[in-house]
């Protein structure tokens, strides 16, 4: 069975490495589009961490007690650079990490689409799955703030590194998004995918930047025809809620569900997202076991109460295997 997953930074990361292993022995074939909104020039380094974070895990060679970069880093060049006053001294850029960015950039810089270059990345390691960009062009995610002692629009890595989702926010702009298209590669696992499965990721600022997001006091469109390609699919479509009791599984799901005026409860993220047969995106909606009563909540989409918490191997790749068989019964409807 073909899978195509739509995911973003360290709990993406961590669910499709849960679903390549616990698939391994089934032959799907796995295709995850990542998130580019969190992309950026950095010291003239193009930084893509959804993209690289989800690398690394399938990889296994993240930094597993940060979430995100390489393990066993060291920091010799960010010294450097910080000496040299050059970057922002509190996103540090690892040496191994560095490697990443260099070679992509020289990729970039040689006439490489982003896909291309990522594909070449990945090639390095056996990561089981083909790993795609939902654009090749530049689509960034800034926050509009409204703190007089900030700037009035900043990157979406200074918002949640330095600010730590601070600053009095009030909406979130993608800067380049209207001159965009999907990738070769998204749109082809879409319309080749028997099984479409949305990530337990932020489903604002990741999720939501590929696939749009309309919030009530802000919305964000999403990359243009990619949201079409997914209603027009004919597989099933099946979110995995990023939210367990009124609280995101993992980041500020919760601060930026705020921002956009989405209340922070599972059925409203699956009532935001919206349901096929509504004009939205899902055909089934994956809950914890402790918003069951959330199912009753659900307009035109499927529902199940799972375990949703990945605190280790065996959950997140049970979780998996819940996704993918739910997909299946859907499927044979």
């Amino acid at each position: 069975m073909k899978i195509a997953v739509f995911a973003g930074g360290v709990g993406g990361g961590r669910f499709v490495t849960a679903l390549r292993d616990a698939t391994s022995n089934d032959g799907h074939e796995i295709s995850v589009i990542a998130n580019i909104g969190d992309d950026m020039w950095l010291s003239g380094l193009k930084i893509c961490p959804d993209l690289d974070s989800i690398m690394y895990a399938l990889a296994g060679v993240v930094d597993t007690s940060r979430g995100w970069g390489r393990r066993n880093e060291t920091n010799r060049i960010a010294g450097e650079l910080d000496a040299y006053e050059v970057g922002w001294p509190w996103f540090t850029l690892h040496d191994l990490d560095l490697a990443t960015h260099i070679a992509r950039t020289g990729m970039l810089h040689a006439g490489s689409t982003l896909s291309s270059a990522t594909r070449q990345l990945a090639s390095r390691w056996p990561i089981g799955v083909t790993l795609i960009p939902a654009s090749d062009q530049s689509v960034e995610t800034w926050v509009r703030l409204t703190d007089p002692n900030e700037p009035e629009y900043v990157h979406f890595e200074e918002w949640w590194v330095r600010l730590r989702g601070g600053g009095s926010p009030v909406s979130f702009h993608q800067k380049g998004v209207h001159f965009s298209n999907p990738s070769a590669g998204a749109l082809r696992a879409i319309s080749d995918a028997e099984l479409i499965i949305l990530a337990p990721s932020n489903p604002v600022v990741s999720i939501g930047t590929m696939l749009g997001f309309g919030g009530t006091k802000c919305s964000l469109s999403g990359i243009p025809g990619l949201r079409n390609a997914v209603r027009a699919a004919p597989a099933p479509v099946v979110g995995v809620s990023p939210i367990i009791q009124g609280a995101p599984v993992r980041g500020m799901a919760d601060v930026c569900l705020n921002v956009v005026g989405t209340p922070v409860r599972s059925s409203e993220v699956a009532k935001t997202y919206g349901a096929r047969s509504e004009g939205g995106l899902l055909d089934g909606w994956l809950v914890d076991t402790g918003d069951a009563q959330d199912l009753d909540r659900l307009s035109g989409v499927s529902g199940r109460a799972v375990p949703l918490l990945m605190s280790n191997r065996e959950t997140a790749e049970a979780l998996a295997s819940e996704a993918v068989e739910f997909g299946l019964t859907l499927a044979d409807r």
